[in-house]
């Protein structure tokens, strides 16, 4: 495997991060994952404007635009021959003897490497089960930062229960999953928290958002309750790992008679069909 470390492309046992890297003692960076389709990765720019916001909400500044980071890990998905699969990404606030406090000075700390995922295609067709928790995260939720402990803990929860998901609840309103945003359908309509600081704006909740635009479908941004949840007719989530994944059981009550429902279906096709565009465009453009 070839892994990018800061500005060079090396063997995975040739990269080394200090043992005072601030990403490594504090959490102290924020990251990305992006998928790769048939060799091209799927809204990489959108993925490095995110990381870009992340890292000023938390003051890091990096000095390279974000088209040279994207080329950089065209080369990186190059180098390793990634066809199919994913690229992690993180930049930590950069080296420095253990303090809470910083230097404005320190040079971020960059490392991206390929992943490979397990195949989720059965449970996008048949369907997934999720339980619910209390959201006990700070409040900056929007910022995709490494601090991932509470994301962790009740998304080991879900994997103990035999689920895929842990939806969480934030003063009885539905807020998003461990690892994705969270959608019900109810007499035909989407709904979906707003895009704010409780909840992280995912890529792909984006990408779906303007695809049904583009297609006139309604939906509405607004928060909704637990109790909406578990009245909905249809669930699902939205993640870049997962794409659009049906969720047909939570707690214990099932959806649309533990089936994909006909709306799931129809995001997901469009969603697909999304994909194998706008990687073929990219492709021939390349």
């Amino acid at each position: 495997m070839k892994v990018l470390l800061n500005d060079k492309i090396m063997d995975r046992n040739e990269a080394k991060v200090d043992i005072e890297d601030r990403g490594y003692q504090f959490g102290d960076g924020v990251y990305e994952v992006v998928n790769i389709y048939d060799g091209v990765p799927f809204t990489l720019k959108e993925h490095i404007a995110r990381l870009y916001r992340s890292a000023r909400e938390i003051g890091i500044h990096l000095n390279e635009r974000p088209e040279q980071l994207c080329n950089r890990l065209l080369e990186l998905i190059k180098a390793n021959n990634t066809e199919k699969g994913g690229l992690y990404l993180q930049i930590s606030r950069g080296v420095s003897n253990r303090s809470h406090h910083y230097d404005q000075s320190l040079t971020p700390q960059l490392v991206a490497y390929p992943l490979s995922y397990k195949s989720v295609e059965d449970a996008q067709t048949y369907g997934v089960e999720a339980i619910t928790s209390e959201d006990l995260r700070w409040l900056r939720c929007d910022i995709k930062s490494l601090n991932l402990l509470y994301n962790i803990m009740v998304k080991q929860k879900a994997n103990e229960a035999g689920a895929f998901e842990t939806i969480l609840i934030r003063d009885g309103m539905v807020t998003e999953g461990s690892s994705s945003n969270i959608f019900i359908v109810k007499n035909g309509i989407l709904l979906t928290h707003p895009a704010n600081n409780l909840i992280l704006n995912g890529i792909t909740r984006t990408k779906l958002l303007e695809i049904m635009d583009a297609n006139g479908w309604d939906y509405k941004i607004q928060p909704f309750e637990k109790e909406e949840l578990m009245k909905a007719d249809e669930v699902f989530l939205t993640s870049t790992t997962s794409e659009v994944m049906p969720i047909i059981k939570i707690d214990g009550v099932t959806f649309s008679e533990a089936m994909p429902g006909p709306y799931t279906r129809k995001f997901q096709r469009a969603f697909r069909e999304t994909v194998q565009s706008d990687t073929k465009t990219t492709s021939e453009k390349a």
